[in-house]
């Protein structure tokens, strides 16, 4: 098959939506099927911004990427990127002639997918990865009208596709809400399984050492952002620290909330326990997720958390909050629950791990073995069966 890919989030954007498309075409290539990307092209200052040259992408010879001109937009990364929706780019579909296309947003990417697949009468896949009453606060306008509208018009856009996915049952929940009618399912963004592993004993002493960590050290890798309330992970980590005074927290990543969260580390008198290592390459993550202990999220706008599969990948005991998808993806097996914004309890269930080793070596290997559930060959084997069943319906 060749399989157009529209998205409005690619490299180098720090967003679980790029990485997981990205997992996902090398796996297809492997199965012998060629892709194509339509995304936004991204500015110098959006490269340095991850930390990378400005050279492009290399997936191979079975994968294109075609880049859209697009102008800086607001959003959590400060890297998003806008591209304004043309009536002439479906005209370079067409000369690739795509067996079927998939849509990943709703935004201008998403719209020329939209209208390629209308002029072109390809058959199109949607996948709704985005919760989108969390990141309504990023829009210019604030008004309740526009909430309304902006919900309304995600139940429209996904009703334009042939099947529709989703990685979790919450985010139907929402559009079914507004409208929404399509045959859909949910189905697991791809993990890299084969990079993402527990470390040996060894290898974890390590990356303890390399990163300076402590033996009590929680982990959060990802988006700087409001949406993500790590402001509670550190308020937590306050209360933690009057029982291990010695307990680390460290955060890779970027966003624009990282000012507002470093006031409030110095305010909680936490920055000698708090490490802030920026945008990490690959090979440097997973070493880091091998030298950490406990992985904490306390996000409101998840719809799934690669990064929360990552960490179960490489055997870490999970401490989340019971909110969106993440009490889909965290059961008895890998983690605990605590409510949304209940630093205290998330201090308790913190410390009750650190306290039972056993227990955080029970968990760890459940949400390892869990994650293997969602490795990219698994993953890129249903999407093989969904785009055949899709082209199968259209014609």
């Amino acid at each position: 098959m060749r399989i157009a890919i529209f998205s409005d989030n690619f490299y180098p954007e720090l967003s679980g939506v790029s990485d997981s498309i990205i997992n996902l075409a090398k796996e297809l290539v492997k199965f012998g099927h060629q892709v194509v990307f339509f995304v936004p092209k991204y500015s110098l200052k959006n490269f340095k911004k991850s930390g990378l040259p400005k050279r492009e992408l290399d997936l191979g010879k079975s994968v294109k990427i075609y880049r859209l001109g697009s102008i800086p937009f607001s959003g959590s990364s400060s890297q998003a990127r806008m591209v304004l929706p043309s009536l002439w780019r479906w005209l370079k579909v067409k000369k690739i002639n795509p067996d079927i296309i998939h849509t990943q947003l709703i935004y201008g990417v998403g719209l020329e997918a939209l209208t390629a697949a209308k002029f072109l009468k390809i058959p199109l896949v949607g996948t709704n990865h985005t919760y989108l009453r969390e990141f309504i606060r990023y829009s210019p306008i604030h008004a309740e009208w526009f909430k309304t509208y902006a919900l309304h018009y995600d139940a429209w856009y996904y009703n334009c596709c042939d099947y529709v996915t989703a990685p979790s049952n919450c985010v139907f929940d929402e559009m079914v809400k507004n409208g929404f009618l399509k045959p859909h399912q949910v189905i697991s963004n791809p993990i890299d399984t084969e990079s993402f592993l527990p470390g040996s004993e060894r290898k974890r002493l390590e990356a303890k050492k390399e990163f300076k960590l402590t033996p009590s050290t929680i982990f959060y890798p990802g988006r700087i952002a409001a949406e993500k309330k790590i402001d509670v992970i550190v308020r937590a980590l306050a209360i933690v620290k009057e029982k291990i005074p010695d307990v680390n927290f460290a955060i890779a990543g970027h966003g624009n909330s990282l000012s507002n969260l470093k006031i409030l580390i110095r305010e909680l008198g936490l920055d000698r326990n708090v490490k802030i290592f920026g945008i990490l390459d690959k090979p440097t993550l997973v070493r880091l997720y091998q030298g950490c202990d406990i992985f904490a999220i306390a996000s409101t706008s998840e719809t799934q958390s690669i990064t929360m599969l990552q960490a179960m990948a490489c055997g870490l005991p999970v401490v989340g909050v019971n909110s969106l998808a993440l009490p889909e993806y965290i059961n008895s097996k890998n983690g605990l629950l605590v409510e949304a914004g209940d630093y205290k309890a998330m201090a308790e269930k913190i410390i009750y791990l650190f306290q039972n080793h056993s227990k955080m070596q029970e968990l760890g290997q459940g949400g390892h073995k869990f994650a293997q559930n969602f490795s990219a060959e698994n993953i890129a084997r249903q999407w093989e069966k969904i785009y055949s069943k899709v082209i199968a319906m259209k014609k």
